[in-house]
């Protein structure tokens, strides 16, 4: 376990961007197998494999890296990790790129799902509210204490960690039909 870690730290350290994607798409996974074992009680019988292989898809192709760039350029607009700089990053990402990432997430995994234009409009407009309310409650106090305490090139890594929940909870929002 020890050299599994010392390996993702070096990968970390060489191609940050293939890092976390790897570790969202990962996550992302692990969220959904969550969401139908835990929440959606499927069962092994009941288990959907291609819907897991789809979510970390999504992780690997448009989380991670979408996520783990925004945190470069959020960085930039505001440098610094004061206890204040960490909240104002936290307003800039909870107001301004939450909302359009939110939004994205869902049209991208309906569309994965095959929804048709229509549908995926629809099932955007029935889940978005409901989805932005509850990412509210969840992470602003996490991603303050990410923009203060945690180093740019490990703050996907800790958010996806605490995501975990947060991505059964899109998983089983996103796939309920």
């Amino acid at each position: 376990m020890a050299a599994l870690w010392r390996g993702c730290g070096r990968l970390l350290g060489r191609r940050p961007g293939a890092a976390q994607a790897l570790t969202a798409g990962a996550l992302m996974g692990a969220g959904d197998v969550i969401a139908q074992q835990l929440v959606e009680q499927r069962g092994l019988h009941g288990y959907h494999g291609s819907r897991t292989l789809k979510m970390m898809a999504i992780g690997f192709c448009f989380v991670g890296p979408v996520v783990g760039s925004w945190y470069k350029i959020l960085d930039q607009l505001i440098p610094g990790t004061t206890k204040v700089v960490a909240v104002k990053k936290m307003v800039l990402d909870q107001g301004g790129f939450a909302p359009c990432f939110l939004g994205c997430f869902l049209a991208i995994t309906g569309a994965v799902n095959g929804l048709s234009a229509e549908e995926n409009w629809s099932k955007i407009q029935q889940d978005y509210t409901d989805a932005l309310l509850t990412n509210y409650c969840i992470w602003p106090p996490v991603q303050i204490a990410n923009f203060y305490f945690v180093p740019l090139k490990h703050r996907l890594a800790v958010v996806q960690c605490v995501a975990i929940v947060w991505n059964c909870y899109l998983s089983w929002k996103a796939n309920r039909m």
